[in-house]
């Protein structure tokens, strides 16, 4: 069954707050992605302030305990006693609001990179209301450059999943390159334009690259600094929410709550262990064009297959002619998992659970993203049928 994002509106923030003020306990069930960790952690934070007891976890599928105590919240699905479901609009939205309305001030930062998680635009979808907050605050700065998490900007280029270039995932390669072109010790906004220019150039260049990949791109360009905050921009802080979400959800939790240093360094070393493996497995990937597909077939084991969503998002982004991109990775016990990435809403995630289910596999997703197992002895290129065929009704 799916547990796909609902197309109906989020709960009113003032119906979720009231809700989380009269609870004894509050359960927060999340999907592991980058925007439901933020909402999470601005929720958290929130019954923290109000003295409301709470727990949280995030599942890349969650389901619900029928028989937990407490107020169940669910956040990136629907279901639940209350649902932020991020449908409409990014789910961090949702909970900056659902703070608000307990009296208690958000981060700003948390909901702004929850906001890019969601591959929504700050300003838009509600968000300029955070935007507005953070500005009073002084705490971003819009800026020439890159949206990258770290001060070391070879480290933040080389495990930067905003954007594929070809020397993605290769720092030592992305050092030589900035070697080269002689830049200050500190960088000056100059040094910033060039350096986003270099990226931007390569990114949309590169062999292969799409006329889509010079709008992805811009997901990575423009950053809002935030010098004061756990990471260097949000957009690089939305990155590593994104990646840790699909490595180790736990650790994205921590993150989220504010869980101090070690959770900031367990969750960058789990990016870039997710961005080199993304960006291997893309570079390696061997691809096939059908209609309306755009399919990367590719070696993955166990553990790299936890990047499979984040090199469908790069194909759809980078190198997809396609709307819909789809990775398939065999892993050594013989299970196939697969993930898939759309421009726009497919019902992707029901869709993918449906083309599972003729395989006897699993499948689940939101409007736009999804993924699916099922036994590896099964052709894969029949998976690849059954969902062209869902995608076709």
């Amino acid at each position: 069954m799916s547990t796909a994002r609902s197309t109906a509106e989020d709960a009113p923030a003032a119906d979720v707050a009231a809700a989380l003020r009269e609870a004894p306990f509050v359960r927060v069930v999340a999907r592991a992605d980058g925007d439901s960790l933020a909402a999470s952690g601005i929720l958290a934070a929130a019954c923290r302030s109000v003295g409301t007891p709470f727990h949280v976890r995030a599942n890349p599928n969650p389901t619900l305990d029928p028989d937990a105590d407490g107020l169940s919240v669910v956040v990136g699905f629907t279901g639940g006693d209350v649902a932020v479901a991020g449908a409409s609009r990014p789910a961090s939205v949702t909970a900056f609001e659902v703070a608000r309305e307990l009296g208690v001030e958000p981060d700003p930062i948390l909901g702004l990179a929850g906001v890019v998680a969601a591959e929504s635009t700050i300003g838009v979808d509600g968000s300029g209301t955070i935007l507005d907050a953070a500005e009073r605050r002084g705490t971003v700065e819009r800026r020439p450059g890159l949206a990258v998490p770290t001060a070391d900007v070879s480290d933040g280029i080389a495990h930067s999943t905003l954007v594929h270039t070809p020397s993605s995932g290769e720092v030592e390669r992305v050092r030589a390159e900035l070697a080269e072109m002689d830049l200050p010790a500190e960088l000056d906004e100059e040094a910033h334009r060039r350096l986003a220019s270099v990226v931007a150039i390569d990114a949309t260049t590169a062999e292969g690259a799409t006329p889509r990949a010079a709008e992805a791109v811009e997901r990575a360009l423009r950053p809002y600094a935030t010098p004061e905050a756990t990471f260097e921009t949000v957009g690089g802080y939305a990155d590593v929410l994104e990646a840790v979400a699909h490595e180790q959800p736990g650790t994205g939790v921590a993150l989220a709550l504010g869980h101090g240093e070690a959770a900031r360094t367990a969750a960058l070393d789990a990016w870039r262990a997710h961005a080199i493996a993304a960006h291997r497995l893309l570079r390696e990937a061997t691809t096939g064009r059908y209609e309306g597909v755009f399919v990367a077939r590719v070696d993955a084991d166990a553990e790299s297959a936890r990047a499979l969503p984040t090199v469908a998002r790069l194909l759809r982004d980078f190198r997809s002619p396609e709307s819909v991109a789809l990775v398939v990775a065999e892993d050594v016990s013989g299970r196939t998992h697969a993930a898939a990435a759309s421009v726009e809403d497919r019902a992707l995630g029901i869709a993918m659970a449906d083309a599972a289910e003729t395989l006897d596999g699993t499948g689940y997703g939101t409007d736009t993203r999804g993924a699916a197992r099922f036994d590896g002895q099964r052709e894969t290129t029949d998976f690849i049928t059954a969902l062209r065929e869902v995608l076709a009704r």
